[in-house]
């Protein structure tokens, strides 16, 4: 049984509200999950101060994330940034580091 992290979307049209949940892999987006770990708001809200930037709400289980992570379940792209966010993952870096990428235009 092969398990996923990932992110099932509700809310309405054009205002989206995402669930952080553990499903099997070949079960649909918005099937029933076996746990739900969280919440994700995407809609930027203005901070309660009135100052600085928008927020975007995340509410997690940590330790019931940490322990579907132990037992090998796989997260999805978006799962994965938000679990890096709060710092239960390291993030992922796609292709070369900076100084390798500037080491291959510099000899162009």
């Amino acid at each position: 049984m092969v398990l996923k992290i990932r992110l099932a979307r509700f809310g309405k049209r054009n205002s989206p509200f995402y669930n952080i949940v553990v499903a099997q892999a070949r079960t649909a987006r918005n099937s029933k999950p076996l746990e739900v770990l969280g919440t994700y708001d995407p809609i930027p809200k203005p901070p309660p101060s009135g100052e600085g930037k928008a927020i975007k709400d995340i509410k997690l289980d940590t330790s019931r994330a940490k322990y579907w992570l132990g037992v090998g379940a796989q997260p999805s792209e978006p799962a994965w940034r938000l679990l890096s966010m709060i710092g239960l993952l390291e993030p992922k870096h796609h292709g070369p580091p900076r100084t390798e990428r500037e080491k291959i235009e510099g000899s162009r």
